[in-house]
C-alpha cells in the first residue's frame, strides 16, 4: 500500500492557470473561434497535448473558468457555439 500523498496541489494550479491564459490568448487574438479551433491550436501548437482536451472540455471549461473575459454565441450557419472576448465600455474605443 502506497503512503498517503500530501501536496498543495502546485502542479494542478499551474496547469490550469497555463490553460487559461493560453485559452484567453487564443481568443482575443481570433475572435470567432470555435472549441474545434482552440484544441487543435493547444495540442498541436502549444504541444500541451497530455491534458487531455476535447471541444467538448473546452466548451465547458470557458463557462467555468473564464465567465469574465470570454463570451459565447451560436453561428447558426455552422451550427455551433463560437468564441470571443467580452468587450466592456472601458475597452471599447
Amino acid at each position: 500500500m502506497s503512503p498517503p500523498t500530501s501536496g498543495k496541489n502546485s502542479q494542478k494550479k499551474a496547469r490550469l492557470v497555463r490553460l487559461m491564459s493560453e485559452v484567453k490568448r487564443f481568443v482575443f487574438s481570433n475572435p470567432g473561434c470555435s472549441a474545434q479551433s482552440i484544441v487543435a491550436f493547444l495540442s498541436l501548437d502549444k504541444n500541451m497535448r497530455n491534458h487531455g482536451l476535447t471541444p467538448r472540455k473546452i466548451g465547458s471549461f470557458i463557462p467555468r473558468y473564464l465567465r469574465q473575459d470570454v463570451t459565447w454565441w451560436h453561428d447558426h450557419r455552422a451550427g455551433r457555439r463560437v468564441y470571443g472576448p467580452i468587450h466592456d465600455e472601458t475597452t471599447a474605443s
